[in-house]
């Protein structure tokens, strides 16, 4: 979220002399919270920006609509303690580009009580393995196209926390890659009943990354059009 620090880099507008001083008050400011608060923080704020970009509307500045919608459609798949950093992640978005800060809204507070309310800590979905035993699986997997396709599906799987039917149905036109990392629209699934549709934001990882292993696989296999699988 560096790119939230214009205001402090707009060196253009500000004497010479000041370089130096400038660019440690930057490092300062990124110093303001840990390494990894900052890369989750990155992350948390990716997802709200791809999730943005699929309903057409703004990610920074936001309005308080839009994070409640945001809270309101990740509620099926995350937890309330994952979307109480989303919303800290958005807020310091905001707080660094001195913008508004849609999250103090109430109806954006609000959402948020109703979900911990509603939710709890309960698990929405079943992850079909912990973290730990889902990488295990995946490096584990033969070196072959059958694990090529083995390790895009347990990957993409667990971070959209699909279910097994809706990774099965899901079409190459269903997939959009971005910079970010995919767009995923699930048509149908078993919380879906009336067909309406949802669009998951998979971010890319450092680590057994969901895009490259889904790329990996659809290049190996000739796949461009018709069912993943």
């Amino acid at each position: 979220m560096s790119q939230a620090l214009t205001v402090i880099e707009a060196g253009e507008q500000l004497p010479a002399a000041l370089g130096p001083d400038l660019a440690a008050a930057v490092d300062l400011a990124q110093a303001e919270k840990a390494v990894s608060t900052r890369k989750a923080y990155g992350t948390d704020f990716r997802l709200f920006r791809t999730w943005c970009d699929t309903k057409g509307v703004s990610a920074l500045p936001a309005a308080p609509e839009t994070v409640a919608a945001y809270l309101a459609a990740q509620a099926r798949t995350s937890r309330p303690s994952t979307l109480g950093r989303r919303v800290a992640a958005i807020r310091y978005a905001h707080k660094l580009a001195e913008l508004p800060l849609p999250t103090d809204a109430e109806g954006v507070k609000a959402t948020m009580r109703g979900i911990r309310r509603t939710l709890g800590s309960a698990r929405i979905r079943k992850a079909p393995a912990v973290a730990a035993a889902m990488l295990g699986m995946v490096a584990g997997a033969p070196d072959n196209l059958a694990g090529l396709r083995d390790r895009a599906l347990l990957l993409l799987g667990f971070a959209g926390a699909f279910r097994r039917s809706e990774l099965v149905a899901l079409d190459v036109n269903d997939i959009e890659e971005t910079e970010a990392g995919l767009r995923v629209t699930i048509r149908y699934s078993k919380t879906d009943q009336d067909g309406q549709g949802v669009t998951i934001a998979i971010a890319r990882g450092d680590v057994a990354c969901p895009v490259k292993a889904l790329r990996g696989w659809l290049d190996g296999a000739g796949i461009d059009a018709g069912l993943v699988v």
